[in-house]
């Protein structure tokens, strides 16, 4: 796992208040939504918000790319590198 996973999953853990869950409890390619995790709508909102406060990522609400981008904690990470770079 990298070191940018371990990052978003405890950004996840941390802006959701997922407190019963611990970074090792994630798989970094399990959704993040309804399977896996189990996160909703406003889960995104949150945790879209956490990703522009910490690494300065700006999302577009309407964007169909979204949905890509946090399909996942890998598909995240990638976003966050794709913007590092």
């Amino acid at each position: 796992m990298s070191q940018l996973e371990q990052e978003i999953k405890q950004l996840i853990i941390d802006s959701l208040d997922l407190e019963d869950i611990a970074i090792d409890e994630i798989d970094s390619a399990e959704p993040l939504f309804v399977d896996g995790l189990g996160l909703d709508s406003i889960d995104a909102l949150e945790l879209g918000l956490a990703l522009q406060t910490t690494y300065g990522i700006k999302l577009e609400a309407d964007s169909e790319d979204n949905r890509k981008h946090f399909a996942s904690v890998q598909a995240l990470a990638a976003l966050v590198a794709s913007h590092k770079s």
